[in-house]
């Protein structure tokens, strides 16, 4: 898949989202990662001024999921993310953050992802495990 590909996929499927509220823009595709960011702005922010773990988290599994769609056959099957664990290393109150999402293991059923969500100078935010299953479409 092409970056420009990648870019119309992400528009339809994003639209009317989670992706969409939170300003997500998926800026990259390789062989085996995805590569999302994200602004950190006060749509983003916990109270105390500095990015939510939980918005965090929702990059990294909007990322980690649309890898698993881009790399499987979803014209037969539907994906979904089953497990999710973040640890939240180190904050950030603006600027843009970026997640980049790996295959650890790229199986059939399953598919396991590290994301590394960083900041604009690849300082490490969060990091991210993410487990999604592919379900077989019924006909």
């Amino acid at each position: 898949m092409t970056k420009e590909e990648l870019l119309e996929l992400s528009k339809k499927v994003c639209k009317n989202t989670l992706m969409e509220t939170l300003e997500i823009e998926f800026t990259e595709v390789g062989e085996d990662y995805l590569i999302a960011k994200m602004p950190v702005t006060s749509k983003v922010h916990q109270p105390d001024g500095v990015l939510h773990g939980g918005a965090s988290v929702a990059l990294a599994e909007s990322v980690g999921s649309l890898a698993s769609y881009v790399f499987l056959d979803t014209d037969k099957f539907y994906v979904r993310g089953i497990e999710i664990s973040a640890n939240h290393v180190k904050s950030i109150s603006e600027g843009v953050v970026y997640a980049k999402a790996s295959f650890v293991h790229k199986g059939r059923t399953t598919q396991l992802f590290e994301i590394k969500v960083t900041d604009e100078d690849k300082n490490l935010i969060s990091i991210v495990k993410l487990t999604t299953i592919a379900l077989p479409k019924k006909k």
